[in-house]
């Protein structure tokens, strides 16, 4: 298969699988989704939509967001979600909001931490803390990050939910205070919710594959100090997230969303490199250590990814090489120090 289009991206993305469409056949009422306009908001709303006409439900699928992009609006709209435009953080935007029994929450901040510690704050621990509020009687699927975890030894055991997590750095620390006020929530009005720590989601535009992928085709120096690390197929990730809509519990259950395994960034690298034709420019060392996450639990809740790396990374090396667009929004997965 070859992907040549953004718009054949999206559908492929999007593409409800039938376990995808069992479960919203199973689940009623409407999908509200917080901060859809992210990089996996739009086709996880597109991916709710087809899933639940699929399943013959006539509930609505709801995203808010600020929407600086009108254009992107109507394509969401056009797929058939119902669009809020909205400030989340600005006074009384949450209570304007409609009810909905299924929340989706996406509305967060990494990149550009440093320097805007306090906005970062603001979207990653304040907003819960409304949102959990207004929507206490719902289920609540919020993304989470495997930032939270320490860097761990590449070989030994990667921390899986039972690990205690010690984020690293002021956007790792804010994201742990989000869990924590959506785990308050749930203890206090039995909300049930679901946390996703995901670490990474990929696709052809963005992601850790597109970032070593850019690296090597551009013929710049690729740093892999951070030796390994987890990725998974964007769709895989967005089938989890609407699929854990019926684990939402209380106390809040948690989830690693990733790859079962943790992959070399040399051997990704390389494979690039052979796709491409080009020589290979590395430095540093891989260190002793890397952010990775054990995803047994998930694997065993919902099988295997349906695309693995070795399909990624071929996709992804095409896309590249004939200069299709990407979103130039690196992940700074190669940081160390906790600083984005």
């Amino acid at each position: 298969m070859e992907i040549t289009t953004e718009r054949q991206l999206e559908n492929l993305l999007s593409e409800p699988n039938e376990a995808d469409i069992e479960t919203l056949g199973r689940l009623d009422g409407d999908i509200l989704i917080l901060g859809v306009n992210g990089k996996m908001g739009p086709s996880l709303a597109e991916r709710a939509v087809r899933a639940g006409r699929a399943a013959g439900s006539s509930r609505k699928v709801i995203g808010v967001s600020r929407f600086s992009s009108p254009e992107a609006r109507r394509t969401l709209e056009e797929c058939g979600v119902t669009t809020i435009a909205a400030d989340l953080l600005e006074a009384g935007a949450i209570d304007m909001l409609p009810d909905a029994p299924h929340v989706i929450f996406m509305a967060a901040r990494k990149f550009g931490t440093a320097g805007a510690e306090a906005a970062t704050w603001a979207t990653n621990a304040y907003l819960p803390g409304l949102v959990a509020q207004r929507y206490h009687r719902s289920r609540i699927v919020a993304w989470s990050s495997g930032n939270v975890y320490p860097l761990t030894p590449v070989n030994g055991h990667a921390p899986d939910e039972s690990v205690v997590p010690a984020p690293l750095g002021e956007y790792a620390q804010s994201v742990l205070a989000r869990e924590r006020i959506f785990q308050y929530f749930s203890n206090q009005f039995g909300t049930k919710a679901a946390l996703l720590r995901l670490n990474y989601a990929v696709e052809l535009r963005y992601g850790v594959l597109v970032d070593i992928a850019r690296s090597v085709f551009e013929r710049r120096p690729l740093d892999i100090t951070m030796g390994y690390v987890n990725v998974i197929w964007q769709g895989d990730a967005n089938s989890i997230c609407l699929r854990s809509l019926e684990y939402c519990a209380s106390p809040a259950f948690i989830l690693n969303v990733t790859s079962s395994e943790s992959y070399s960034v040399r051997w990704i690298a390389e494979q690039f490199a052979a796709l491409f034709g080009v020589p290979l420019h590395l430095t540093g060392v891989e260190a002793e250590s890397a952010l990775l996450s054990d995803a047994r639990l998930s694997e065993k809740m919902f099988g295997l990814p349906a695309v693995g790396i070795e399909q990624a990374i071929e996709w992804v090396a095409s896309w590249i090489s004939e200069g299709r667009a990407t979103w130039d929004k690196p992940t700074h997965f190669e940081t160390r120090t906790g600083q984005y």
